[in-house]
């Protein structure tokens, strides 16, 4: 399901549910209820609970959009890298220089068709991607340079690997939720104690009343669904977040999307 789709759902089923319960109190209502004022002491209770819950909701924000660039640093790091060995694998003869490009492209390859859609999904990166980059680091040792330009590149092509696989770690182990499940507890249950105060202001069903609380329902429910969102760091669906690789290897990303 689209997670457009799944905001508008959540919109409409939570604006109707106030909704309703908002004409179900109104037909129980008395008679004889004094609607002119509300106590004091519940308006300045009904402020600061939503204050709170505002900078509760906000951190949560804050947190997991911290969480995501992370998570998009260690990919641009990872692409970057394998892009810098492919460059740098120049300098050997054709044979050697051709083998390691095919073995960068193998494995951005299988990273975009295989590890990506599992990551999207929640499920743990396959273990044959490590296999891949520990194949290329292999290749890349056991290659003893023979001019001095060769040499030279030598120690910055394992440099490079290196940084990829420490950056593809850092992939791997970021593919979780980022908020724990008590957190997302505190957040619905706030959510919930936040719009349920608006009936403590005896809410009426005037259209002006009926429009303000089905704005702020629906204002709770996107910053909910926008923390929801975020706390998948490479996304819900599709391979978008993989894009700097595709950007930087469009040969390797063709032969990921025919696979």
């Amino acid at each position: 399901m689209s997670e457009w789709l799944v905001l508008a759902t959540a919109m409409v089923l939570v604006c109707a549910l106030v909704f309703a319960f908002t004409a179900l109190r109104h037909r129980r209502v008395s008679p004889d209820e004094d609607t002119s004022e509300t106590p004091n002491v519940i308006e300045y209770m009904t402020m600061m609970v939503g204050v709170v819950y505002a900078i509760v909701l906000g951190l949560a924000i804050a947190g997991v959009w911290e969480a995501r660039g992370a998570a998009e640093d260690s990919v641009r790091r990872e692409a970057q890298a394998l892009y810098e060995v492919s460059q740098r694998a120049d300098v050997y003869p054709a044979a050697v220089r051709d083998r390691i490009r095919g073995e960068v492209d193998a494995y951005v390859a299988h990273t975009v068709a295989v590890d990506w859609p599992k990551l999207t999904a929640g499920e743990n990166a396959s273990a044959e991607g490590g296999e891949l980059l520990a194949k290329l680091r292999s290749d890349v040792t056991h290659q003893s340079p023979t001019t001095e330009l060769q040499a030279q590149a030598y120690q910055p092509l394992l440099d490079h690997i290196a940084t990829a696989d420490d950056a593809r770690h850092s992939r791997v182990q970021s593919d979780e939720s980022t908020l724990p499940n008590v957190v997302w507890f505190g957040l619905l249950t706030g959510g919930v104690v936040t719009i349920g105060l608006i009936f403590t202001l005896q809410i009426r069903r005037s259209s002006r009343e009926l429009l303000l609380a089905g704005m702020f329902t629906a204002l709770i429910v996107f910053l909910l669904f926008l923390v929801w969102s975020f706390d998948a760091p490479y996304g819900r669906e599709g391979i978008d977040s993989a894009s700097p690789f595709q950007e930087l290897f469009p040969r390797a990303a063709a032969m990921a999307a025919k696979a």
